[in-house]
């Protein structure tokens, strides 16, 4: 035990002389949650378009100051070709084009029915979706205002509707960091471990100092622990300081035990230690522990459901997800803090964690090489 004290002792020296190191574990991480948190989302707000009227009536003017109106909306410009309005989809200046033709308001007065064509930039296929719904739902609404205009209020009877009352458990205010920020947490986290492990130790191979420490009578599991504890503690400390903030900052709900959430990113964490540790036994630099690191945790990212619910992924990226560290800790981190689960409904992200924590601090510990 008063070896391992030593080795924590010099680890933290080392740690906390390293100019290098101090900002990606300090101040990094603090900039990422407040920039991630709030560009991270799929609320898509100003939607530039176009508007080419044919028409010229006051029925098409009304349609066109609904989508003017609206918050999503930003008026580009008006023309009175399609062709030229389409260059604006290629210089990425407009985002919809609405087109509302000749004889738009007549045919509305005289037969209840018109057309409006939407044309819609849709590289981006999330966003079109998302685009026609607000564009189809505005639309609706004009027409809602404006039939008993024209059919007259005395004659207009509402046509026969189901009262819808709703409630949104967990997430009130359809607020986007409310969902996000607990799993911004756990990409910081990630991150902060994973990286941190395997450039320490790839350092000391780079400074040669592994060398010397191979030929101490320090034992094995002594060199392992005294490796991981400091960054083990180091990233708790960033997952408390990341809940202070986002409680402070973003006012997201912690409903769940502050306890549990520990406990939990506990176990986690020597998952992600033990893949950096793995990482830095079978690379000899920096660069190298780096790169790798980066390719595993952008792929555990991607899968983890962090930015993507795993539901929507193919079947075969489910059964990959499933064995991915990330997407147990992101779940167990969301339920926690949103929906105040407690130690037995995420009993199964805790067996997992342990498991997986136990066969790759195995495959770490056997495949690094120690001179006896």
């Amino acid at each position: 035990m008063r070896t391992i004290r030593f080795i924590l002792r010099k680890e933290f020296l080392q740690i906390f002389r390293n100019k290098a190191m101090l900002p990606i574990i300090f101040i990094i991480p603090l900039i990422q949650l407040i920039i991630l948190a709030n560009a991270v989302t799929f609320e898509i707000k100003n939607i530039t378009f176009n508007v080419i009227d044919f028409d010229q009536s006051s029925y098409s003017r009304e349609l066109i100051s609904k989508f003017t109106a609206s918050n999503y909306f930003t008026f580009n410009r008006s023309s009175f070709s399609v062709e030229n309005s389409q260059e604006d989809f290629r210089t990425n200046d407009s985002k919809l084009i609405i087109v509302i033709p000749k004889n738009f308001e007549k045919d509305f007065i005289k037969t209840g029915n018109s057309k409006v064509q939407l044309l819609i930039r849709a590289e981006d296929g999330n966003a079109a979706v998302i685009i026609q719904n607000y564009s189809t739902n505005i639309i609706r609404q004009f027409n809602i205002g404006i039939i008993p205009e024209w059919q007259g209020a005395n004659t207009w009877k509402t046509p026969p509707m189901i009262d819808i009352t709703y409630s949104n458990w967990f997430n009130p205010q359809l607020n986007y960091k409310t969902y996000m920020v607990p799993g911004i947490l756990v990409l910081l986290v990630t991150t902060v471990g994973m990286f941190l492990t395997g450039m320490n130790i790839t350092r000391e191979k780079e400074m040669g100092t592994i060398e010397q420490i191979n030929v101490t009578p320090i034992k094995k599991y002594q060199f392992i622990i005294g490796k991981l504890i400091p960054f083990w503690i180091i990233s708790l400390f960033e997952l408390a300081f990341g809940l202070l903030v986002a409680k402070i900052i973003f006012d997201i709900p912690i409903l769940g035990s502050i306890f549990l959430i520990f406990f939990v990113a506990s176990i986690y964490l020597f998952v992600v230690l033990g893949i950096g540790l793995f990482i830095s036994t079978i690379t000899e630099t920096q660069q190298q522990s780096m790169f790798i690191a980066w390719f595993c945790m952008i792929v555990f990212l991607l899968m983890g459901g962090i930015f993507t619910p795993i539901e929507s992924m193919p079947s075969w990226a489910q059964t990959i997800a499933f064995f991915n560290p990330v997407a147990h800790f992101n779940k167990a981190m969301r339920m926690i803090m949103l929906k105040g689960s407690d130690l037995s409904d995420i009993h199964q992200t805790i067996y997992f964690l342990l498991i997986y924590a136990t066969v790759i601090l195995s495959l770490s510990v056997w495949r690094y090489r120690k001179v006896s």
